[in-house]
């Protein structure tokens, strides 16, 4: 996922990326930001015009701003791949040409393995005890590449 015309290939043919990808053995500080940058390049290449990533809650803003990695008793014993998410983020908002609407999702919170999906969600700022079912979350996904609302942007994602 770090190579562009790797990208390219995998992509071609379709009109939107789902993308959702994880390197236990590389630096997310590097890792995540080559992502951004092979599919901001590879995406367009293949022709594809949206993109929805899969991000993480812990670099979103609760709702007084500060980042939800940063609020008192958070874990930091994964800071290292919340900021390399984060830079990835960043690297896709510099290199994505205006040709690539994309956006980033990620639970407001975490998972909720146990629950039964609802069907519904809402966009929400980052809390730590916020929960979604994957199967909300992956409805929040798929409603974003069929009809677009966020661009640009990476936004959380809670139960209703």
């Amino acid at each position: 996922m770090t190579d562009p015309a790797v990208v390219a290939r995998l992509a071609a043919g379709h009109d939107a990326a789902i993308v959702a990808v994880y390197d236990p053995g590389a630096r997310p500080g590097d890792f995540f930001p080559a992502v951004a940058r092979a599919l901001a390049e590879g995406l367009p290449a293949a022709g594809v015009k949206r993109l929805v990533s899969v991000g993480l809650a812990s670099v979103l803003p609760t709702a007084s701003g500060e980042a939800l990695m940063d609020t008192p008793g958070y874990p930091q014993e994964w800071r290292e791949f919340y900021l390399g998410h984060g830079a990835g983020t960043e690297a896709l908002r510099a290199a994505a040409p205006e040709v690539l609407d994309w956006a980033v999702l990620s639970p407001a919170g975490d998972f909720d393995h146990e629950g039964e999906p609802s069907g519904g969600y809402a966009l929400a700022p980052a809390v730590a005890d916020s929960r979604i079912t994957p199967g909300d979350f992956a409805r929040a996904l798929l409603d974003e590449v069929d009809i677009p609302t966020l661009h640009g942007t990476h936004a959380g994602v809670s139960a209703v």
